[in-house]
């Protein structure tokens, strides 16, 4: 008996920009695992398309008339909607990054990526992954960054460390589990600890933490 498909990951597109979103449609909509199940041209739009049609994954500029892409994602924050935001945009200053980061973006790449790796990078979103082009990786490296202070890094014990690193790499607590020949329930202890001694919100912030102070390759 064969395999019943899986679902396609479902993905709604917000950029102001008609050829952008034409463009991204045109791409994604040849993906056999993905599907565009619709558009917004602004922040606004874009929160109450993501309500209603509840994706999986919302593709999210950053500037946009009225209400920009990080306005947008703190109210989906605030409104607990599940969709996992991966902002696609033009602007690389770290002034961008770290706040859209910081208000739950679960990855950021830029508009000139390749269009396979931006497929990737939504299947990997999806998967519940933190993806950071490694040219974004790069930018978060300046110390204006004003995310948790280095020195408290050193309270991590040598693990804790090890279980960083991996989620600044992408991989899930199975997945960490697998590398470091864990159960899942130590490793969700080894990352409740490291949330709470660095004083981090989520994974998100915990892999920002990594990158910024060279726990893992940008």
């Amino acid at each position: 008996m064969a395999d019943a498909p899986r679902p396609k990951i479902r993905v709604l597109v917000v950029d102001d920009h008609q050829v952008v979103r034409r463009g991204l449609r045109t791409f994604l909509e040849v993906q056999d695992d993905i599907e565009v199940v619709g558009e917004a041209a602004d922040g606004d739009a874009g929160i109450a398309a993501a309500e209603d049609l509840r994706p999986d994954v919302v593709l999210m500029d950053i500037k946009m008339p009225g209400t920009d892409g990080i306005e947008a994602l703190r109210r989906l924050r605030e409104l607990a909607n599940p969709a996992r935001v991966l902002i696609v945009t033009s602007f690389t200053e770290q002034r961008t990054v770290v706040p859209a980061l910081r208000a739950g973006a679960a990855g950021y790449v830029y508009k000139d990526i390749d269009p396979e790796a931006l497929a990737g990078a939504i299947r990997s979103v999806h998967a519940g992954h933190v993806l950071l082009q490694p040219e974004v990786a790069v930018t978060l490296l300046s110390p204006e960054e004003q995310g948790a202070p280095a020195g408290r890094g050193g309270s991590l014990t040598e693990r804790e460390r090890e279980v960083l690193g991996l989620i600044a790499d992408g991989r899930s607590n199975r997945e960490i589990a697998r590398a470091l020949v864990l159960s899942e329930k130590t490793v969700k202890t080894h990352v409740s600890n490291i949330l709470m001694k660095l004083d981090l919100a989520d994974r998100t912030q915990a892999a920002l933490y990594a990158v910024r102070h060279g726990l893992v390759d940008g």
